[in-house]
């Protein structure tokens, strides 16, 4: 694998992230904020692998896109594949207030906006 398709491939990576991270950082980070952000995922005691991903997000929406980085690329390819899984299991009814909503939101999507 030459660096042209390594370079295609975080090109693609970064499109992806755009269409699944659909909350703006100031937005993610006021949601990181709430009691319901922290009630999700799993911790013990520590922060969540979803509250920790929700920080990164931030950090990588901030970052210029020539200086992210492959661990950058490695986080966006994460937050992608965890947020089409969840998507795939929405579960009936109103969402508006459900620990699957709340999953999702600490990964940057929000899925009650359209």
């Amino acid at each position: 694998m030459g660096m042209a398709s390594g370079m295609d491939d975080q090109v693609e990576i970064r499109t992806a992230f755009r269409d699944a991270v659909n909350m703006e950082p100031a937005e993610l980070e006021e949601w990181l904020a709430t009691d319901e952000s922290k009630s999700v995922g799993d911790s013990d005691e520590s922060e969540s692998t979803g509250h920790a991903s929700g920080r990164r997000i931030v950090e990588i929406k901030r970052t210029n896109v020539d200086e992210l980085t492959d661990d950058d690329h490695d986080h966006m390819q994460k937050v992608v594949g965890y947020v089409h899984r969840h998507l795939a299991q929405r579960p009936d009814g109103d969402i508006a207030e459900t620990r699957w909503r709340y999953s999702l939101m600490n990964w940057g999507h929000d899925p009650t906006k359209t």
